[in-house]
C-alpha cells in the first residue's frame, strides 16, 4: 500500500463473533463507529453481517481520506479503549483479519490475492477507463430519456451514484476475477 499522506485508505476488518454475542458486538460496532466518524478524514463505515460470502464473519469496510487521517485514528486512545473492551468482553474468537488498500486498489482486491500484492497501476487505470465509460454509456442509454428532464447537477449525481454502486458491488468484483491473471502479472 502506498503511504502517501494524501492517498485515500480503505480498511477491511473481519472478525468471527462468539455465538450468542452478536447483539453485544453490534452495539460495540455502533459505538466505535460513532466515535470514529468524529475523526478528521473519516469517510464512513459499511458493515457486512456474517454470511456465506463473508465466511461467517462480520466485515467492516472503513474509509479515510488519507493515510495520515487513518493513522491518527489507528493510534488514538479512543480506538485503543474500544479494542481493549472487545478483548475484555471476549466477544470475538480467532484472529482479527485486517487489510488496508489505498487509492484505486480497493476496486481491484480479491480475498485470495496476498495483501502485499497490488495490480499494475497502468492496468488498473485502463480497466477503470473502460468500465467507467461503459457503465456511464449504458446508464445514459437506458435512463437518458428520463434523466434529460433533470437539472444537470442532479442528472450527474444520479449517473455517478449508479455508476459507483454498480462498479463497487457488481462490475469490479467480476472484472477483477476475469482479469486477475493479467492485472497481477
Amino acid at each position: 500500500m502506498t503511504k502517501s499522506s494524501d492517498t485515500p485508505v480503505t480498511i477491511s476488518i473481519a472478525r468471527k463473533v462468539v455465538a450468542g454475542a452478536e447483539t453485544q458486538y453490534e452495539d460495540w460496532l455502533h459505538r466505535i463507529s460513532e466515535v470514529a466518524m468524529k475523526f478528521p478524514g473519516h469517510q464512513g463505515v459499511h458493515v457486512l453481517k456474517p454470511s456465506g460470502k463473508t465466511g461467517g464473519e462480520y466485515v467492516l469496510i472503513v474509509g479515510f481520506s488519507s493515510y495520515a487521517h487513518q493513522k491518527t485514528w489507528e493510534e488514538s486512545q479512543q480506538r485503543q479503549q474500544f479494542i481493549d473492551e472487545l478483548e475484555e468482553k471476549e466477544l470475538i474468537e480467532g484472529c482479527t483479519k485486517i487489510k488496508k488498500v489505498s487509492g484505486l486498489e480497493f476496486w481491484f482486491t480479491l480475498p485470495e490475492v496476498p495483501t502485499h500484492a497490488a495490480p499494475n497501476r497502468h492496468k488498473m487505470a485502463l480497466v477503470l477507463i473502460v468500465v467507467v465509460f461503459s457503465l456511464l454509456f449504458a446508464i445514459n442509454l437506458i435512463f437518458g430519456q428520463w434523466l434529460t428532464a433533470l437539472p444537470l447537477a442532479l442528472k450527474l449525481a444520479v449517473m455517478v451514484t449508479g455508476q459507483v454502486l454498480l462498479m463497487t458491488y457488481f462490475v469490479m468484483p467480476v472484472v477483477t476475477r476475469l482479469l486477475k491473471g493479467w492485472l497481477y502479472r
